[in-house]
């Protein structure tokens, strides 16, 4: 089966390339279409091919210039252009980069899927019309969560076209050297995830510190964030509810660490579901530094929710997410 693996933007390189390589691995034909990774180095191609056939340009040019965004949308129909003259049975579209010209050009002759990793992005969620036009263009939509997919449908999707692929845990295993106090807040600083939140909720728990790992325009790099990860007890999440599953959550679990995460989106169902940790009400900073106290303060609470997040990452696999999306686009064969 040969599938085109489309992130336009370069949203998400290593969740790109742990799809496509788990893919390659079930036996598919992969090709990764994407754009430069403005924000470091993308992860290096194993198994599969990647091309990048989007904004050549405005991605290595005028870095934050005003004129990069009109260069990049000027850009976009000849990427667009050139994915549908790739050739695959299968085109399974990441992101919608700019969604007011995707939901009127994007096209191919195979099957197209979408992961609605954000839902509905919020610099358009207003724009229903435009969304469901968006919608319209893909055989079928893969939501990360229970919570993902009740969204989408009730925003009128219909339930026939809506799969749920759990999002993978990343595993690894770094070298543990936390002093047992420590709150790690991990991944790109956006405003949707709440800092001050994670501040004030640490503040109220003695002897705790926050610790930050990450950047408003770079990752870290690979050492930094198992450095991090390593020498944190738990870490939390208390976003907004702009996003159907986070990426770093998924690399805490994967790390062995406890997550406290507000319940918004699909950021509850993990941790409530392999006991990772905990769950608080959105915006309840009280309750946030309740749950990291709890953790912090009680060994046996902490070791049950070390465990839980171990056991998170024997079951959510990139593997069994591989045979998942093949068994999905065997559907539209």
């Amino acid at each position: 089966m040969r599938v085109v693996v489309a992130d336009p933007p370069a949203f998400t390189p290593p969740y790109d390339h742990a799809l496509a390589e788990a893919l390659a691995e079930a036996g598919a034909n992969v090709q990764l279409v994407t754009s430069r990774f403005r924000f470091g180095d993308a992860p290096t191609p194993n198994g599969y091919r990647r091309r990048e056939l989007f904004y050549p340009l405005s991605s290595r040019l005028f870095r934050r210039s005003r004129l990069r965004v009109p260069l990049k949308v000027a850009e976009h129909p000849l990427g667009l252009a050139a994915l549908a003259a790739t050739t695959a049975d299968v085109v399974h579209v990441q992101w919608l980069a700019l969604p007011e010209v995707d939901s009127w050009l994007l096209r191919h002759r195979a099957p197209l899927v979408l992961t609605a990793h954000d839902l509905l992005p919020r610099r358009t969620a207003a724009k229903t019309g435009l969304w469901r036009r968006a919608f319209s263009r893909f055989e079928r939509i893969v939501v990360h969560s229970e919570r993902g997919r009740e969204t989408l449908a009730a925003f009128g999707v219909p339930e026939d076209k809506l799969r749920v692929i759990p999002h993978p845990v990343t595993p690894s295993d770094p070298e543990r050297a936390d002093d047992g106090r420590t709150v790690l807040a991990l991944g790109l600083v956006r405003p949707y995830k709440q800092l001050d939140h994670a501040r004030e909720a640490v503040a109220r728990v003695p002897a705790a510190r926050l610790r930050i790992a990450g950047d408003a325009d770079a990752f870290l790099s690979e050492t930094q964030i198992d450095q991090a990860l390593g020498e944190s007890t738990v870490a939390v999440f208390p976003y907004k509810p702009e996003l159907d599953q986070s990426g770093a959550l998924l690399r805490a679990l994967g790390a062995g660490l406890p997550a406290v995460v507000y319940d918004v989106g699909g950021l509850a169902e993990p941790v409530r579901r392999f006991a990772a940790g905990r769950v608080v009400a959105p915006d309840d900073v009280d309750g946030l530094a309740a749950a990291i106290g709890e953790l912090l303060d009680d060994d046996a609470a902490l070791a049950e929710a070390r465990a839980g997040a171990a056991r998170a990452r024997s079951e959510l696999t990139w593997a069994g997410s591989a045979r998942a999306h093949l068994a999905l686009y065997e559907e539209l064969l």
